[in-house]
């Protein structure tokens, strides 16, 4: 019986993925093998001796203590394109409220109640300053080409906009999915220097933190349009500002609010609504359920975010899972002690993400404590597990 603690409402389509007869789910269990959460604060958890994995139903693990999980052999997991038809779907519209100044035109509008007849009068004498362009014919820069970046290029396209895209780091599953029209930008420069609207989808980290600030609003054409559906930290906010008041963009459409962006005519703030949708919510339910229930069962990793995917077939025997340093000769410490010990390895993968090693062997009959002990006794072992589905 495997026991899940649950720190936040998760979908029931995710819960509903745990067979009752051999999983536990509840939001009160004191030494879970695994966690599911959203939103919760983990940061100063104390976590459970027995936890082996933490699943977020969601993209961002901020608030997961992701290096004292990785310390421990704790699998972290998250759910990357779960949520992105939703956030896609919002910078579409966001698109739209940057250039036609829906927002600005429906809040002057609600400020006419109570002018009667006149209402329809003033509407037609004022609503020029409301007027803003077309997008069709535009060139948009898509700064990130992943799940939700490929997504938004690609109907960009089909909405008619001339689209540039600029990622270093794509991967060859999304460059498949790009489509044909989305010319590839030489530099980020040369991107910003030339579109008319500019949406960033790229992770917040040291490298990317306000890599959108005063010099690379210099290169920007005079009334871009910026939109930011990624993180606010990206933006370097002072910079923006200065950008807004001397005209260079002429609006920033941002989910991530902050005070000193407020009560700006030319910025629109959402209440981080990208993943808000109840399809995105269950998206990511099942995705990490079923990632969750992989690792627990069989061992194997998907979608982790300190360690590397990792999944080799179960052949029915046993198995054993090991997390350990990235370092040399682990590997064969490892086979070997279970060789001396006349045990035949039918078949094993190793894979490694940065210092940290994960290996899966499927063995032919079963491991004694004492064999998993040494193994947890080599030094650079961080976890041990045995799979044994035939008990």
């Amino acid at each position: 019986m495997y026991t899940i603690q649950t720190l936040n409402k998760i979908s029931l389509k995710g819960l509903e993925l745990f067979p009752r007869d051999s999983y536990e789910i509840a939001t009160e269990i004191s030494n879970p093998d695994a966690i599911l959460v959203r939103s919760y604060d983990m940061l100063s958890m104390e976590l459970p001796k027995n936890l082996k994995a933490i699943a977020r139903a969601g993209a961002g693990v901020n608030n997961i203590p992701v290096e004292k999980c990785t310390e421990r052999g704790i699998v972290v997991f998250n759910t990357p394109g779960a949520n992105a038809n939703a956030v896609k779907e919002l910078v579409l519209a966001s698109l739209f409220m940057s250039s036609r100044k829906i927002y600005k035109g429906i809040s002057w509008v609600q400020s006419l109640k109570g002018k009667g007849n006149e209402v329809a009068e003033l509407v037609e004498k004022y609503k020029s300053q409301f007027a803003g362009p077309e997008i069709k014919g535009k060139k948009l820069g898509v700064i990130g080409l992943g799940a939700i970046g490929g997504l938004v290029a690609n109907d960009a396209v089909a909405l008619g906009m001339e689209v540039i895209g600029y990622d270093p780091f794509i991967s060859i599953d999304s460059a498949w999915e790009l489509s044909s029209s989305v010319e590839k930008a030489v530099s980020l420069d040369y991107l910003l220097s030339t579109c008319d609207y500019i949406t960033i989808h790229v992770p917040f980290n040291p490298k990317t933190k306000g890599m959108i600030n005063k010099e690379k609003f210099e290169i920007m054409k005079k009334g871009v349009r910026l939109l930011n559906f990624a993180r606010g930290g990206l933006v370097v906010n002072k910079d923006l500002l200065e950008a807004i008041e001397n005209g260079t963009v002429a609006c920033y459409v941002t989910d991530f609010p902050e005070d000193e962006l407020l009560g700006n005519d030319n910025i629109i703030t959402l209440p981080h609504l990208g993943a808000s949708t109840p399809e995105s919510e269950e998206n990511c339910a099942v995705m990490a359920a079923s990632q969750l229930r992989d690792f627990l069962e069989y061992g194997n990793i998907k979608n982790s975010v300190n360690f590397p995917n990792c999944e080799l077939p179960y052949t029915g025997n046993v198995r054993v899972i090991v997390a350990h340093d990235n370092i040399p000769n682990m590997f064969g410490q490892i086979t070997s002690l279970i060789a001396r010990n006349g045990i035949n390895i039918g078949d094993m993968i190793s894979k490694h993400k940065d210092k940290i090693g994960y290996t899966i062997l499927n063995v032919e009959r079963e491991i004694s404590d004492e064999i998993v002990e040494n193994i947890r006794a080599i030094e650079g072992v961080r976890m041990v597990r045995v799979i044994n589905k035939t008990k």
